[in-house]
């Protein structure tokens, strides 16, 4: 009888235990950096893409070089969970980069970029992956449609979902913090919503 009241003891403990890993998400409240048209004010310029409020978005659809430009988030973060809602031309070159190193230099090297492009000369690391860290197979196609992107970034892990399918599940300690940045490169991009907590 003692072993069958330790078992279930046990048990109970163990479900108890489970429940509370379940439940460890981020209780947070969300800042919302683009909202519809709004946003803009919440980030720093770099290039001379024109970003602009339109389509009940944050638009860009032009810039006048060669080299892309961004909007890079006011704040650092190091653990955090993204949200964000996009929509892609079936040419855009885009992407969301992360833990930058320096919020006046943003690369696919000091920074992790979740890649939005369709076209992108090497598929593996088109849209889904994580330029130059983390392949994304099979490869999925985001233009012409409005998609979302939850993005988890834990310590040394890094996970992607897109439309709700995973792309990516990143083990990396290379970055450790910084800001974020939306790119423009070229075609069409719009985000809707573009959403930060910290974890």
């Amino acid at each position: 009888m003692a072993r069958i009241f330790s078992f279930a003891a046990i048990s109970v403990t163990l479900a108890a235990a489970l429940a509370g890993c379940a439940g460890m998400g981020s209780t947070a409240p969300w800042a919302t950096l683009v909202d519809g048209p709004r946003g803009l004010e919440n980030w720093n310029r770099i290039g001379d893409a024109n970003w602009r409020g339109a389509d009940d978005a944050i638009v860009a659809d032009r810039k006048a070089d060669k080299t892309p430009s961004y909007l890079v988030s006011k704040n650092s973060y190091k653990d955090f969970e993204i949200h964000a809602e996009f929509w892609a031309s079936q040419d855009a070159n885009s992407g969301i980069f992360m833990r930058c190193a320096d919020p006046k230099q943003i690369t696919d090297k000091s920074c992790y970029e979740v890649n939005i492009f369709d076209q992108r000369p090497g598929q593996e690391y088109s849209t889904g992956a994580i330029v130059n860290f983390a392949p994304v197979s099979p490869v999925p196609k985001a233009g012409g449609k409005w998609n979302t992107f939850d993005i988890v970034v834990r310590g040394n892990r890094l996970t992607v979902k897109l439309n709700g399918v995973q792309t990516v599940d990143l083990q990396d300690s290379k970055l450790a913090q910084g800001p974020f940045a939306l790119q423009y490169g070229a075609g069409v991009i719009k985000f809707r919503k573009v959403q930060i907590r910290p974890l």
